[in-house]
């Protein structure tokens, strides 16, 4: 997607001409799954350009052990320009209205949704569904974007406490951000092929905000 790095990734289209608001969508460790491509989809019918960007290259696995492996040799500043990147072609396309560009990332991609909004001045709209967050003061100072973050009480990979201190030190530095915390929902609540964790009135409910906050901030 840019001259030095080819970055893979997912896109879907809406139906309709002229310009319209578009999306990053990050992975989870699996990679560009099924159910990402799916979500990119449903993006698109509802009037967005979705772009899920592959930070794996091509790879993708249903199997824990293969996703940890994948996502521990991920090379994190190499992930976060793909995530620039994939801002920088989104804003190629006539499709898109450049001035309307989010992101949003599940788990692994949370974090990197985050880092988006670190790394990406113009970007409009940032959600994080339980994702790596971050205190660090002066990262928090680079963030622009109103920030979204949906996240679970019976999470052990991003515990309660963890969301109450990012939220705080987003409200310090007048940062715009609303948390959802789940009850009865662990990491990873809105993924369907998650056996264990999928828990479907809490996804119905976290799907209801993501929908009302990124059409409040890009439509």
């Amino acid at each position: 997607m840019n001259n030095q790095d080819t970055v893979l990734g997912y896109l879907s289209l809406p139906k309709g001409d002229g310009e319209h608001p578009a999306l990053i969508l990050v992975h989870e460790w699996w990679g560009v799954t099924q159910w990402m491509k799916d979500n990119a989809d449903m993006f698109a019918k509802k009037g967005y350009v979705a772009l899920c960007v592959d930070l794996y290259r091509g790879k993708v696995t249903d199997k824990p052990d293969e996703a940890m492996k994948l996502s521990q040799s991920l090379n994190q500043d190499q992930a976060v320009k793909d995530v620039i990147s994939s801002f920088n072609y989104l804003k190629t396309l006539p499709q898109v209205d450049d001035k309307r560009i989010g992101c949003i990332g599940w788990c692994m991609g949370g974090g990197f949704s985050l880092q988006g909004a670190i790394n990406i001045p113009n970007l409009k709209a940032t959600v994080v569904c339980y994702g790596r967050l971050t205190t660090d003061s002066m990262l928090i100072s680079k963030i622009q974007s109103p920030v979204l973050g949906i996240f679970g009480e019976e999470d052990k990979v991003i515990p309660p406490d963890a969301v109450k201190q990012f939220e705080q030190a987003l409200k310090a530095q007048g940062k715009h951000i609303k948390v959802f915390e789940y009850p009865k929902s662990g990491h990873a609540f809105m993924n369907q092929t998650n056996k264990t964790g999928y828990n479907s009135g809490t996804t119905q409910e976290a799907w209801k905000e993501i929908y009302a906050f990124l059409n409040r901030k890009l439509k």
